[in-house]
């Protein structure tokens, strides 16, 4: 009994600590706005964690509560982990702390492949998707040292193809926390939206995302940068003028028409520039034809016209960059369904450069081939038999099968489609920029 009032004490004290701490009312939390912010791993000999310079920053404003939290919290966090603090700053209700990894992570010499930017990509994505989970509307997004690499990872982390649900995710906006690193950072936004249109072409039912819709699709995205770009729209009557026989046979199995998609994009200051050409595969959806493939995963052959997808949305982008050169992207777009008009196994086809082959399992049907014998060859077979038809003396053959969805390989792209390699495509044409 003469403890009673004393332990009276303490939890009116704990109640009243803990009502101040997650003080925001609902309709104040949604008016606020979240923060993510990057914390490295200290070497082994030191121990302990090191905030990014925007941590440091907002860290020292709050007279070190920031580092007094983490260090009370729990262990270090690790890469690609997080913790939520709420309360922690009367701006941002709710502020995510995310694990980038070590600051001596750097670049595989073998792969040229980043891993310190792949981590902040990774950390920044699931820091953004917790405050999505918690109905941030605006989140703040720490440039942790790379801008570009911080917005790619929020956009990115953030789409989902929910158009046709009835419940969707909660929208956020991911905005750059400071101002230092704005140009990287809206350069980030660009790359990942371009990206993300692939995705959203390549996840979108064959049904939603006929060849005239893709077409229309990216006629409108092209749109604001009509002064640059040139988009021809090539009906069936014009594809056979030009006798490509090849794509014909493909499509004729099919009720809806095809289209041959060609966008020229004007960057270069100087008419004499040899432009750069990518073509991309658009079958908007594979049936396999009168050899039909298997029903178990041939939803996912909506996504077979990923090349195209992600050779328009890179076009997409270099225009949205203003970058300064001329590229040209050749999209044939059709289906490939059964039908009493389709293809045969044995028959003749002759293609536009008055080559004729043999239809097969393996050259009609290469594309798919090309996932199935990717380590035996199928690559390869498909590059010889593109030879056929490609007059430019530098060309290259990329295989994408094998990046066209995600299930966890990528840690910053949810499951689905992943509208791979758009941003190569883009790092390639800026390349092809500078050697120009």
């Amino acid at each position: 009994k003469m403890l009673l009032p004393c332990r009276k004490a303490l939890l009116s004290a704990w109640q009243r600590h803990k009502c101040r701490f997650f003080s925001a009312t609902p309709s104040s939390w949604s008016a606020k706005k979240g923060l993510v912010l990057g914390v490295y791993e200290k070497e082994k000999d030191e121990g302990g964690q090191l905030l990014t310079e925007a941590g440091k920053a907002l860290d020292r404003s709050l007279s070190g509560r920031l580092s007094q939290m983490l260090s009370i919290s729990g262990p270090s966090i690790k890469k690609g982990k997080g913790r939520v603090f709420y309360g922690l700053h009367e701006d941002f209700p709710s502020v995510v702390v995310v694990g980038l990894g070590k600051s001596s992570d750097g670049v595989c010499g073998k792969e040229s492949w980043d891993s310190c930017k792949e981590n902040i990509r990774a950390a920044v994505s699931m820091g953004c998707r917790v405050l999505q989970d918690l109905e941030v509307s605006v989140v703040e997004v720490d440039p942790c040292g790379d801008g570009q690499s911080a917005a790619e990872g929020a956009v990115l982390g953030l789409f989902e193809y929910d158009e046709l649900k009835s419940k969707k995710k909660f929208r956020v906006t991911p905005r750059l926390h400071g101002s230092s690193d704005l140009a990287a950072w809206e350069k980030g936004v660009v790359y990942a939206e371009g990206q993300n249109l692939a995705r959203w072409l390549m996840e979108a039912p064959a049904n939603h995302v006929t060849p005239t819709v893709f077409a229309d699709t990216i006629e409108q995205k092209l749109a604001p940068h009509s002064n640059r770009v040139t988009v021809h729209k090539r009906p069936q009557t014009w594809i056979e003028e030009q006798q490509m026989g090849a794509f014909l046979s493909v499509s004729k199995g099919s009720e809806e028409p095809p289209v041959f998609l060609e966008l020229h994009y004007r960057g270069s200051a100087t008419s004499s520039t040899e432009p750069l050409v990518l073509v991309g595969k658009g079958i908007t959806f594979d049936s396999g034809g009168i050899s039909l493939k298997p029903s178990s995963g041939m939803d996912a052959m909506r996504a077979d016209m990923g090349g195209a997808a992600t050779v328009c949305a890179a076009i997409v982008t270099a225009a949205a960059l203003k970058l300064q050169i001329d590229i040209i992207g050749l999209a044939p777009l059709c289906e490939n369904m059964p039908s009493g008009r389709a293809n045969k196994p044995g028959d003749v086809v002759k293609a536009k450069n008055v080559f004729f082959f043999f239809v097969s399992d393996i050259f009609h049907y290469f594309d798919f081939c090309l996932s199935v014998l990717l380590s035996s060859g199928g690559a390869c077979t498909a590059a010889a038999f593109l030879r056929e038809f490609v007059t430019a003396n530098h060309w290259a053959h990329l295989d994408i099968a094998g990046v066209m969805s995600n299930k966890d390989e990528v840690p910053y792209l949810r499951k689905g489609m992943s509208g791979r390699p758009t941003r190569t495509l883009v790092e390639f044409d800026l390349t092809d920029q500078l050697i120009v």
